[in-house]
């Protein structure tokens, strides 16, 4: 009987050491599949900075999900403006017709507008505006309201844009702006001099092998935009590079102590005398 009682103790004493075993490894894999699950997904993709609406061309990598992505990036749009002459002479320039492209070349938008001031020349031979384009117009203020909604928080491609957005009466942040007519990079592409300005029609013929602007018709908006596109096509990548790290360059003088003010303590914040720069 004894003995029978020493394997009965011994065999439930097994049994218990088995169990907690048991429910030990089961813990072990549960925190497994819990470190597991919790291990970081490498979601880094291919990303220039761009929407869908612009495809990526740098091939630079981002930490950024793709969401975040698609969420964050701005939308890139072409524009170009047709003007006409008002008030003596013909002097003062006036929106009479405005373009505007998304980055596939796409018309967003493509309207006459009727000048404020009647019309003293029509400067058709560059502008392409004759008088019945104007008779049944869209109105300026509104055509204007309808443009601005459509740039609205997007970059916007162009040649020379500081006259269109002077006819529209829009100032535009400067970092928005990518203007084919001032950067480097095409003149150098197409072999020019790099202070010389150069015209939309010379960079189209010479780097798209393209005509625009011929003949005695006038120019067309949606050609003079298209062109200016594609050539911001040519360079997106070092264009987009470059002004990046520019933005970084500001940032990191801003940094720099001699913006800050020398000596005080939190203290001086509030202090009017003490912030002096």
């Amino acid at each position: 009987m004894e003995g029978m009682s020493v394997k009965r103790k011994r065999s439930t004493k097994k049994k218990q050491s088995d169990w907690h075993v048991s429910k030990r490894l089961k813990k072990s894999d549960a925190t497994d599949v819990a470190n597991r699950d919790q291990t970081p997904k490498d979601t880094w993709e291919v990303d220039s900075g761009f929407s869908e609406c612009s495809p990526p061309t740098s091939g630079r990598t981002s930490p950024c999900p793709t969401s975040s992505l698609a969420a964050a990036a701005p939308i890139v749009v072409a524009l170009d403006c047709e003007m006409v002459g008002t008030g003596p002479r013909g002097r003062c320039s006036e929106l009479a017709r405005c373009s505007i492209l998304d980055y596939h070349g796409n018309v967003l938008y493509d309207r006459y507008v009727r000048p404020c001031q009647d019309v003293t020349d029509y400067r058709t031979r560059w502008s392409g505006i004759r008088p019945h384009h104007l008779l049944d117009a869209t109105p300026f203020e509104q055509a204007r309201n309808e443009i601005l909604t459509i740039l609205e928080g997007k970059v916007v491609v162009g040649h020379s844009l500081f006259n269109d957005f002077r006819v529209l009466h829009i100032p535009y942040q400067r970092h928005m702006v990518r203007d084919t007519g001032a950067t480097h990079l095409l003149r150098a592409l197409a072999g020019f001099p790099p202070q010389r300005r150069v015209s939309l029609k010379l960079l189209a013929a010479n780097l798209l092998n393209r005509h625009i602007q011929v003949g005695k018709m006038g120019h067309s908006s949606v050609e003079d935009a298209l062109a200016a596109l594609d050539l911001y096509k040519l360079v997106q990548s070092e264009w987009e590079w470059e002004l990046q790290g520019q933005q970084m360059d500001n940032v990191e003088q801003y940094l720099q102590d001699q913006y800050w003010p020398e000596g005080g303590d939190d203290d001086d914040v509030d202090n009017p005398e003490a912030n002096t720069f």
